[in-house]
């Protein structure tokens, strides 16, 4: 004899809180981008429709591709740069003893410290007069002065990225490295296996979808850098640092134009969410075999 079962449709008002959350943080704010990003202000609550006019004024704006290139150029370097530093160190450090709690409080405290006290911090700590980094480099005999020259700033502002975020990596690739069973290891052993041999096919293949994690983490992160860039150089000099966040935050506080700057904050996000997108298809292609 059939029985039907009955499903308990109680837990839906527990999650109810957090999906008016998420409509009021999210949804809503979206909706009014999307309404900015068709229309015309110009005071006194009077709104005139401009359809698609913005999203073609950005998309044709030397000044958006330029943003456009440095963003995605200090994205590439950092990622470049975090992803096998992050994962050189986490092999590095010791699986067992006090020696893995000490290296674990290290590698965190950057990820505690807040966005804007690390852009004040290397702010100071690159300065070329008084800052330890900027003195010690123009001591030995190197002109450094990331508030004059733009390879500088861009050194800089790399570095600051680097120290703040290898250590998500890092946390992350030795969470991974602690989850594969020492049998792999042993067998490794009994067959003579090199380091090479047993990163290369026991270690990277296990670390495969940790490391899809850490890249997307960082690459959205690294693609939506604000705060920091913003305290440590403010774009400059010139543009030469303004990022795509930069030069929105411009457009709509510091020119006040809201259609263009709604258009551009749309089109930045499609452009994380696409790009996003091919990551993950990119990484998880042979699962999928």
């Amino acid at each position: 004899m059939a029985t039907t079962k009955t499903q308990n449709q109680k837990a839906w008002w527990l999650v109810l809180p957090v999906v008016l959350l998420v409509a009021f943080n999210a949804v809503i704010p979206l909706m009014a981008v999307v309404n900015y990003s068709v229309q015309e202000t110009f005071g006194n609550n009077e709104f005139f429709f401009e359809g698609v006019r913005w999203f073609e004024q950005v998309m044709t704006s030397s000044r958006f591709r330029e943003a456009l290139q440095r963003q995605m150029l200090f994205t590439a370097i950092v990622l470049a740069i975090e992803i096998p530093l992050g994962v050189a160190i986490a092999l590095a450090m010791p699986r067992k003893g006090i020696g893995v709690s000490i290296c674990l409080v290290l590698m965190a405290m950057p990820l505690l410290i807040p966005y804007n006290v690390v852009g004040a911090m290397w702010n100071i700590f690159a300065l070329p007069d008084i800052g330890l980094m900027g003195w010690s480099l123009n001591r030995i005999g190197l002109e450094f002065n990331y508030t004059r020259q733009p390879v500088a700033a861009w050194i800089t502002l790399v570095a600051m990225d680097v120290w703040h975020w290898t250590s998500l990596v890092v946390l992350l690739t030795f969470a991974g490295l602690s989850a594969i069973p020492d049998a792999y290891y042993q067998a490794a052993r009994i067959d003579g296996a090199s380091r090479w041999a047993i990163f290369r096919h026991i270690q990277l293949p296990k670390l495969k979808h940790v490391l899809l994690i850490a890249v997307l983490l960082r690459f959205m992160d690294s693609f939506m850098i604000y705060t920091e860039a913003v305290v440590l150089t403010g774009g400059g000099p010139g543009n030469a640092t303004t990022v795509l966040s930069i030069d929105l935050v411009k457009i709509a506080l510091g020119q006040f134009d809201l259609g263009p700057a709604a258009a551009m904050s749309l089109i930045y996000f499609l452009i994380i969410l696409l790009l996003s997108w091919l990551f993950y298809t990119v990484m998880t292609k042979d699962d999928e075999a």
